[in-house]
């Protein structure tokens, strides 16, 4: 059978798009200890002749990693030498916070679809527009089965998405979204610092997303439905990206929201720890 080489933690929709394709999923996996980049000898043991695609997300989610130059290189050598198909998702592509924009994965390898839309880096979810990068023989082939997706979209989404693509508004936009990040995410180590050795995390480089591991016995889903349901709060619990023991929290809101939901977090730790206690 086919194989698909999936980066892994990853968008949670990928998997169940391979599931759906009844393909073997094979993970290539980030790793902490590497600041959420993946090992190119782990490329290696994943991609054969029987991988049809790999997928990856630059920047990534959930971690927020940007791939190092050299991963880039060993993941364009890895499609070409296996003739794979090469889909990278980079809608995080200019929400970095520090780093220069990230290099798109778009190069001389033919076999190279780059997906993007204006939900992330934009802060235009509400648009739903998105677009396909490839080449025009690729485009065309898949441009049949985008019409049982979408026909065509709203006419204000598609004139407002036009709009922000302009070079001149499209850096106006990236600039807000780094100053967001910017002053955001200096609120959320400080919470996390505060934790001591309860939280640890690699700093994120791009997108409003922070990615923590805690040293709690409890199921992150678990985790996540107690502060939904009793503090009206939203996390993403790392299960959901095949890793327990970690959390995906939102740092893009409004500085006193963010406080907010913080502070509610902190209420059922307390609450956590009275029950330990008791």
């Amino acid at each position: 059978g086919d194989e698909v080489v999936l980066m892994t933690p990853n968008y949670a929709q990928m998997w169940g798009l391979a599931k759906t394709w009844g393909v073997k999923i094979k993970p290539l996996w980030l790793r902490e200890d590497l600041g959420w980049q993946f090992d190119p000898e782990d490329l290696k043991k994943v991609v054969t002749k029987k991988t049809k695609v790999i997928q990856v997300c630059n920047p990534n989610n959930p971690t927020g990693a940007i791939m190092a130059g050299k991963q880039r290189k060993a993941l364009l050598d890895a499609a070409k030498d296996s003739g794979a198909w090469l889909l990278s998702d980079e809608v995080y592509l200019g929400a970095e916070r520090e780093a220069p924009l990230t290099e798109s994965l778009w190069s001389d390898y033919e076999r190279t679809l780059i997906t993007n839309g204006t939900s992330k880096a934009y802060g235009l979810p509400g648009l739903r527009i998105g677009w396909l990068a490839g080449q025009p023989e690729a485009l065309a082939a898949i441009k049949p089965h985008h019409d049982y997706l979408t026909l065509t979209p709203a006419a204000l989404s598609d004139r407002l998405a036009t709009i922000a693509l302009e070079p001149r508004k499209r850096k106006q936009i990236f600039d807000r979204t780094r100053s967001i990040l910017q002053k955001n995410y200096p609120v959320v180590k400080e919470w996390l610092d505060a934790h001591g050795s309860l939280f640890s995390h690699v700093p994120p480089e791009a997108g409003a997303i922070c990615y923590i591991k805690y040293d709690m016995k409890i199921n992150s889903v678990v985790l996540a439905e107690r502060l939904r349901k009793e503090k009206s709060v939203l996390i993403v619990p790392g299960d959901h990206f095949g890793m327990d023991g970690y959390i995906r929290i939102g740092t893009g809101p409004p500085k006193e929201y963010l406080h907010g939901g913080l502070d509610r977090v902190d209420e059922l730790l307390r609450e956590l720890q009275k029950g330990k206690k008791g």
